[in-house]
């Protein structure tokens, strides 16, 4: 078990759309935790997102967004460092060197490769190499511990090999990471049963209006069972979603209700709704102030960027010197 105290943490998500309830509960809300005893680097990736979107306005308007999502749900730039990726090219500099040491198979096996292939997306470069970039990402901020979820542990696998191919040519050079399975992280249901996920049209956004929230909650998809009849809350998506922001005891109460019956889907979707709304709303305010306060999102970014650039020039001196790099324009 890694002690989770003085280490650096990195971790980064893509502006692919507006955040859901699955990326806080499966990963914001433990990134957010670990800021208090940690040294913290979180990014927006916005190279990461060109694999999917080439829309320029979109790109822009995504990245600036999830900047403002993470300092609303509870990022304190005193705590940790927020930036975007493309603030940092030296990033894009290491990316191209690990690439030398990357095995075309190793790239092959990505599952988040295959998995795209088999969706039909046209396969370019960007989407092939995009693990050596992830690599990068990771290791030019000497990254101690990167928090992941089981189905991205290969992620975290293909930086170590390359980092350890790396420095098995040139010496101890990179950190090896080390992964975190966070034992609380929650596999989120969408309104369809299946994992959360804007790819599956499923998701239940954080910061949607009323109106928008009580349409998506109230089509959550429930099997026929009569209203008087008992239900098995453990099978139920509305109870599944509901525990996430439920205290133990008004867990135990729904959970009663639905083993008793005489409670319908509908009420408990009710229920579940007024749980969400009111759940988020201190964020929601605060993320009404910081759209206002456009000046204050870009000094953050600005000051996070230019914390995390120091790091990643040392790592890449470090890199070029023992490398073989020459460089004569500092």
């Amino acid at each position: 078990m890694i002690n989770l105290k003085n280490k650096r943490v990195l971790s980064g998500i893509q502006p692919s759309g507006d955040l859901h309830i699955g990326n806080y509960f499966g990963a914001i809300r433990q990134h957010i935790a670990l800021q208090d005893e940690n040294d913290c680097f979180y990014f927006v990736a916005n190279y990461h997102a060109m694999t999917t979107i080439t829309d320029k306005e979109q790109l822009e308007h995504a990245t600036f967004q999830v900047a403002l999502d993470f300092l609303a749900l509870g990022l304190d730039p005193q705590k940790a460092t927020l930036f975007i990726q493309s603030d940092v090219p030296e990033v894009t500099e290491l990316a191209w060197i690990l690439s030398n040491f990357t095995p075309v198979g190793l790239l092959e096996r990505a599952h988040s490769y295959k998995d795209k292939l088999v969706k039909g997306i046209q396969p370019n470069h960007g989407l092939f190499a995009y693990p050596v970039l992830m690599a990068a990402d990771i290791l030019i901020y000497d990254s101690d511990v990167v928090p992941v979820g089981k189905d991205q542990k290969q992620h975290l696998e293909m930086t170590r090999d390359i980092a350890l191919k790396f420095n098995h040519a040139f010496g101890d050079v990179l950190v090896i990471p080390e992964e975190l399975i966070m034992p609380d992280v929650a596999v989120v249901p969408g309104i369809d049963g299946q994992k959360m996920s804007k790819s599956y049209n499923n998701a239940i956004e954080i910061f949607s209006d009323y109106k928008s929230l009580k349409k998506r909650v109230m089509s959550i998809v429930t099997d026929s069972t009569p209203l008087e009849e008992p239900k098995n809350p453990d099978a139920n998506t509305v109870y599944k979603l509901y525990k996430l922001f439920a205290t133990p005891e008004e867990d135990k109460q729904m959970r009663d209700k639905f083993l008793a019956g005489g409670y319908g889907y509908g009420s408990a979707k009710k229920e579940l709704l007024e749980k969400i709304w009111n759940y988020f709303e201190p964020a929601r305010k605060r993320r009404e102030e910081l759209t206002e306060n456009r000046d204050y999102v870009e000094k953050v970014l600005r000051q996070g960027a230019a914390h995390a650039r120091e790091r990643a020039q040392q790592v890449m001196s470090r890199v070029r010197e023992k490398s073989g790099i020459l460089r004569f324009n500092p």
